[in-house]
């Protein structure tokens, strides 16, 4: 690269720093911060998770079994 191409971005800048103006910066702040799209969840269970992928693939696996009779290739 040259010289001049580094030249376009000044020494410091940071990719990450804001890019608003400090008014604009603060309406962004205070619309996060009211929860507006906020939503309130139950807390995740990943056990109920696994034990309800278990369920599903052994239903489908039942299910492809019971098939595979039915059909005759067993």
């Amino acid at each position: 690269m040259t010289e001049s191409m580094h030249a376009s971005k000044p020494k410091g800048s940071d990719d990450n720093e804001r890019r608003l103006y400090p008014e604009d910066q603060a309406k962004v702040d205070t619309f996060l911060k009211s929860g507006v799209n906020s939503v309130e969840r139950k807390p995740f269970r990943p056990i109920i998770m696994i034990l309800l992928l278990i369920a599903v693939v052994s239903g489908f696996s039942l299910l492809s079994q019971g098939i595979a009779l039915w059909a005759g290739i067993y």
